[in-house]
This record gives C-alpha cells, structure tokens and sequence, in this order.
C-alpha cells in the first residue's frame, strides 16, 4: 500500500465534503445554542445550566451522526452509481487504498467538525458563567470523533454493496442497535429466558457497541462520573479495531466487484 496514494484520495475526499458545503452546520450548530440560551432559562429556572449542557452535547452528536451516515454512505456509492468509479480505478491507485483514503478524507471533516463545534459550545458556556469541566467536554469531543470514525467505516461498507438510502437505513439501524445492545443483554439476563440470551449475546458481539464511546452524561456531571483511564484506553482501541475490522471487510468486497 502506498500511502502517498492514499493521502491523495484523502485528500480528493476532503475537498469533495467540503465543497458540499457540509461546515455551514457549524453556523447551524451556532443558532441552536444561541435559541437555548434564550429559551431555557423562561421554560426551566432552577436546571438551565445543565439542560443546556446536555442539549449542547446532544445537539453536536445529532447533527455530525447525520453528516456522518449521509456522506458516509455516498462516498463509494454515488461513484458506483454515477460510474465515475471507472475513471478512479483506472489509475494507479489500487482498491484498498480507495476506501482508506475515503474514510480518512471523511473522518478528517467530521474531527474538524467536532472541535469546531466543541470550541463554540465552549464560548457559550464561558459567556454565559455556565460552570463545566473542561476535561470531560474534552474527552467527550475525542470519543464522539472515535464513533463518528467508526460509523463512518459501517456506512462506507455498507455504501460498497448496496444504493446509498438503503445503506443509509442499515448504518442508522446499527447505530441505534449498537446503543441499547448492553441494555438488551441486561434485558435478557432478567428474563432468565436461555434462548433470548443466545441472540442478545450474538448481537452484542456482532454489533459494535456505541455505548462505549458516548462521554455525553459524564461530560455534563463532571469529571466524578467518567470511567478510570484503563477503561478509557480500552474503549478507544476496541474502536479503533471495529473501524479497521470494517474497512477490511469493505475492501475485501470493493475488491471483488466488477465495474
């Protein structure tokens, strides 16, 4: 693999997000916080600073999940779909190198995506006297990049095989399996029910577990509520694996296809 090739289709891939305009969500983001500020304090008195804390957050993983499943999954598929896949494959970039630097291009927006938003959502709460832990908001914009990355490596496997909105509903469908997946188990555990237990546990294991990489909670209760450093540590590597499991797999298949 030649990384310099690499580089270039990241590259090409960044500068193909961005003409879509995709950072004017930013200016969107920007709009939400500044509503909230108004509202909240008229619709809730005594807990705005932690509602706005929250939404905050919530709002910022909203918006970058959708930018990340809709382009994810028209990376590879609209080239496919438009053909323009022909022109790409015959030059001297091989397959694998493709879908990396896609993904790469595409994980690099949605990081500068996120610290921008975190850097805004920041000034509101310094303007505003809202008290925060700079470090939990910190950590919390790292893991929403690690799941963002990780939802963008199922939406670019998913987007290699079949039509962008059919892609589209399968990355939002594991998205929010890969967030109850520890409920279900617990579920099943207290059903007492063997059968259940077997599927939930092949669910689990299948399905990424998102929940290991949403710091939201802890970053709006403070630096008491967030997992000790090994727990940390653990979760960004199971991440980083999942992502580069998928990419495996999504070459795999890009490789076998005939154009």
């Amino acid at each position: 693999m030649n990384l310099n090739r690499v580089f270039a289709v990241s590259n090409n891939s960044f500068r193909e997000v961005v003409r879509d305009r995709i950072f004017y969500i930013i200016g969107f983001y920007a709009v939400i916080l500044g509503i909230a500020v108004s509202l909240l304090p008229q619709l809730a008195a005594a807990t705005e600073d932690k509602m706005f804390l929250d939404l905050g957050l919530a709002a910022m993983s909203s918006l970058s999940l959708i930018i990340a499943v809709f382009v994810g999954t028209g990376l590879i598929s609209k080239e496919i779909e438009k053909r323009t896949i022909l022109m790409l494959i015959a030059k001297p970039v091989s397959r694998n190198e493709f879908i990396l630097g896609k993904y790469l291009g595409l994980s690099t927006v949605l990081a500068l995506l996120v610290i921008a938003m975190s850097l805004i959502y920041l000034i509101f709460l310094q303007a505003n006297n809202i008290s925060y832990s700079g470090t939990s908001i910190v950590l919390n914009a790292i893991f929403l990049i690690l799941q963002l990355s990780l939802i963008s490596a199922i939406a670019i496997t998913f987007g290699v095989f079949t039509g962008s909105i059919l892609a589209t509903a399968l990355t939002f469908a594991v998205y929010l399996m890969g967030n109850i997946t520890q409920d279900l188990l617990k579920l099943a555990r207290i059903s007492e029910n063997p059968g259940l237990e077997k599927i939930t546990q092949g669910l689990y294991i299948l399905l990424p577990d998102l929940s290991r990489l949403d710091l939201k909670n802890e970053a709006v209760y403070g630096l008491s509520a967030l997992p000790d450093s090994t727990t940390l540590i653990t979760n960004a590597a199971y991440s980083l694996f999942y992502s580069a499991m998928l990419l495996g797999i999504a070459a795999f298949i890009f490789s076998r296809k005939e154009f």
